[in-house]
Formats: structure tokens, sequence, C-alpha cells
């Protein structure tokens, strides 16, 4: 039969089911995905913490809705180990069996070496991966790490362009070469622009616990702006929520870390450094349906547009164009490899 009169015979088809009440539809075709299944263990602070874990977060669903995979997750909670979450994954048989899971956050790093060697038939991925024991080339596990320093630069430039006082600081959360990061790229970003400002720094603490205390988050923040600063870039999970709380209570600036927080602080959130976990788990994925998932690190930052900083509508006042036009030449500069920007 030709295709048109086979085109002619399925209209037919449907005017006849039309007219007694009832509508052929073809059924949609199935999602790449279709059958794939995903799991994420969450950091401290949840799938809810408005930084790199709700960036995950939103991977997941990402995934679901445009790839057709099937996900779930664990969030932390007091007592129960995060290898244990992580094995509880893995373990999983039958149709309930994962073809990936992901941990995220760089204290999973040593327990995702170990499951990936118990389960070599089951892909995983950890978020700020660190080897701990040369594993970074085991087949099934890939390490994601971010090129934060080149985000921290862009947002530190922000600041010097936009500062009043010369004084500008930053908070971290738990004192460990990963936040280090942030902070080396951010002063070299203010440096840049403005070699005579100051920039003020502290942490919270030096174990995970330091990324979930907003009122040390305030108390620190409050003490540099009292000291001139005007602006303060925080890379703390939920501890920023305090610097907000305390750039709220001043009439001060602050900018975020991972994920655009804007929406926390609307009068002061003149910028956040993004980092896209979300599309980074989604190109995992992709790679898994694929069938092309390979282990090893991958190292993503502002030429592959997964770190950067906000710049749109609703930021706009607090961010002049002025400045957005020169933080954007700057990240011109550094992809071309003009500007070598430090992390450590």
């Amino acid at each position: 039969m030709s295709v048109r009169r086979l085109l002619i015979l399925l209209v037919a088809i449907n005017a006849a089911l039309f007219a007694g009440g009832w509508l052929f539809v073809p059924a949609p075709a199935p999602k790449a995905g279709a059958g794939v299944r995903v799991g994420i263990v969450f950091d401290v602070g949840g799938k809810n913490d408005k930084s790199f874990n709700e960036q995950a977060y939103n991977g997941l669903r990402l995934a679901e809705r445009e790839l057709g995979v099937v996900g779930t997750f664990i969030e932390p909670t007091e007592g129960v180990p995060r290898e244990t979450a992580l094995r509880a994954l893995a373990a999983r048989t039958g149709d309930d069996k994962l073809d990936l899971v992901v941990g995220v956050g760089w204290v999973f790093s040593s327990d995702l070496e170990r499951l990936a060697q118990l389960f070599p038939d089951v892909n995983f991925a950890g978020v700020d991966y660190a080897p701990s024991s040369g594993a970074g080339t085991l087949p099934n596990l890939v390490g994601l790490r971010f090129r934060e320093h080149e985000g921290s630069f862009l947002v530190g430039a922000a600041a010097g362009l936009a500062t009043h006082t010369k004084v500008v600081g930053f908070v971290g959360g738990m004192q460990i070469p990963l936040i280090k990061k942030f902070e080396v790229g951010y002063r070299a970003g203010v440096a840049h622009v403005c070699p005579d400002c100051r920039v003020l720094a502290a942490y919270a603490g030096s174990d995970p616990r330091a990324f979930s205390n907003p009122p040390l988050g305030q108390q620190l923040a409050g003490a540099m702006y009292d000291d001139d600063a005007d602006i303060i870039y925080h890379a703390s999970g939920k501890t920023g929520d305090g610097v907000f709380a305390a750039a709220r209570r001043r009439g001060q600036r602050a900018i975020g870390v991972d994920s655009d927080q804007f929406a926390i602080a609307p009068c002061c959130v003149m910028t956040s450094m993004v980092k896209r976990v979300d599309l980074a788990i989604v190109d995992l994925v992709r790679e898994v349906i694929a069938k092309k998932f390979r282990g090893g690190m991958r190292e993503l930052g502002l030429a592959e547009q997964r770190v950067g900083f906000v710049a749109d509508e609703h930021n706009r006042l607090l961010l002049p164009p002025a400045v957005v036009n020169k933080v954007r030449a700057l990240s011109d500069e550094i992809i071309a490899g003009k500007i070598q920007v430090p992390w450590q």
C-alpha cells in the first residue's frame, strides 16, 4: 500500500471513530531514557538547600522530564552514614536496579571508590569528587570537578567594580581546599579590577557542620559589614542564609553561590556564582542512555558553560549594565587563555 493510501485510510478511521465518540490518538514514542534508573544521595543541607544540592536535584528532575528516566534520592539524616545510603541504592536488584548512582559532595569520594569496585555493573559519579587513592580511573566511576575559581573570579571582579568602600568580604563554610578555591578566585577577581581594594575573609568551621550554621554566618558577615565591607560573597551552603540576613539587616549587598540565590534576599543579592551541577548530571545521564559512560575525571568551567555569574532582569538594579559588560569581557579573556585564574 502506498504512503498516500495509508494516510487516507488513517484519516477515514479517525473520522469514523470520532463520529462514534472515539478518537484514535497514536501513543507517544518512548523517551530515550525509558527504563533507565538514576539515584542520588545528597550532602548536608538536602535537596532544598538553594545551593548545589538543589542544583543536583534539579538535574535529576530535568533528566526525568526530558529523557524519561526514573529518579530516586536519599537525603542525609543523623545517624545514617553516607556510605550506607549509597550502598542501599547501589545494591538494588531486579526491576529496581539503578544504572547510575550519584553522591553529591566531596565527602562521598572514598565511599564511591569502594562501592564502585564492589558493584562493577553500576555506574557511579561524585560531584566535587576528590580522589583519595588514585581510583579516579575506575571504569564505572566519574569524578565531577568544577573550576569554581573561574566563576569566583568573575563575581570578585563584579564586587571590585561595584564596591563603594573598597572593602569586600568572603565567608566560607568548611576550611578545605575546595572552598579555598572560591576564596582565591574571588580575591584574584577583586584585585584584577581594584588593586587597592581590601578583602576580608572568614570560615565557619573545620567540619561539615560549617555548611549548615546560619547564625554563625550572620555573625561573621555582620562583623565584616561593621568593618566597612559593603559586598560579601559566600561559599558556605546553608550558612550563607545568615550572610543574607546580615546584608538585609544592614542594607548592604551580598553574592550568592552555586545557584541563583536572588530569591532568598531580593533586596541584597547583587549576583550569584552559578555552578551548573544540574546540567552536568543530565550530561552523565545522556552518556548512560547512549552506553557511552566512561570513568575518569571531568573538569568543568567557563569554557564548558558550567560555571558563570547571574545577570538578568531580576538583579539588574543591583548589578549595573556597565559592570555586567566588563565582567563578561573578562569571562571571554579567561576562556581565551588571556587570564589565568589562580586556584590555590
